[in-house]
């Protein structure tokens, strides 16, 4: 596959208010190919969220490089879908997913039309002139998705997107996200809790160790790529679950 982000030896150190030194993050590299989906799992305070906000060029104050295949343009290139939807109230479903568009050249029936067929993309196309008070947590979370990708970025970085919602509604947007990938075969980094979840989304899936964040495995998901809901009732889903599981423990 073709190569998309190499990172190479990241490593933050944070100074806490008494003027100590604390490791984040420390010597970490790994690849992104094209079009693949990364998933980033390990346990809580291992650096996932902040090596992503570094991806996102969100955080600079690091040493080690993000060498891109090609780099991306500020506010273009990369879009970033957060845990909490963070959707403007007083703004429709249209509105909102077209906001990324605003300011950059686009008239407003591009700007319209852009946003309806994301809008369709991620199934809310009832919706489109509906508040964000009048959806619910599933749906204002295809929203921010339908946001993120409104300017057509290379890669999409997703931070526990569906981390607050019921299981049976993470089931949906997790076969939601599958479908939008397929359909776009944008290159997608996701941060998750949750094995299972990196396991039926990913491509490969980077375990980060604890305190400091270390690379602990890079596995690649032995499965298909046509991947539904019953792969999770496998023996074999079970067994690489059980690997991941081990390596967090």
């Amino acid at each position: 596959m073709t190569s998309f982000l190499a990172v190479h030896s990241i490593t933050k150190v944070y100074r806490t208010a008494q003027g100590n030194s604390v490791t984040a993050l420390e010597d970490v590299s790994f690849e992104i190919s094209d079009h693949e989906i990364i998933a980033l799992i390990g346990p809580s305070g291992c650096g996932k969220s902040t090596l992503l906000r570094m991806i996102a060029g969100l955080d600079n104050s690091f040493t080690g490089q993000l060498n891109w295949a090609v780099p991306p343009k500020r506010g273009q290139d990369i879009g970033f879908v957060f845990q909490e939807p963070a959707l403007l109230p007083w703004r429709t479903v249209l509105k909102n997913v077209g906001l990324g568009l605003e300011g950059k050249g686009h008239s407003k029936n591009q700007i319209k039309h852009r946003s309806l067929e994301l809008i369709e993309l991620v199934g809310l196309s009832d919706f489109a002139d509906s508040y964000p008070s009048e959806l619910s947590g599933g749906m204002r979370q295809r929203v921010a998705i339908a946001r993120a990708l409104a300017y057509n970025p290379r890669i999409l970085l997703m931070d526990e997107p569906f981390g607050a919602l019921d299981a049976i509604t993470r089931d949906s947007l997790q076969n939601e996200l599958l479908k939008i990938w397929e359909q776009t075969s944008k290159t997608i980094v996701i941060v998750t809790h949750s094995v299972e979840e990196a396991a039926y989304l990913a491509d490969r899936v980077v375990v980060l160790s604890t305190h400091p964040g270390r690379i602990r495995a890079v596995h690649t998901v032995p499965f298909h790529r046509d991947r539904n809901s019953s792969i999770r009732k496998t023996p074999e889903f079970a067994r690489f679950t059980g690997v991941l599981r081990s390596e967090l423990e």
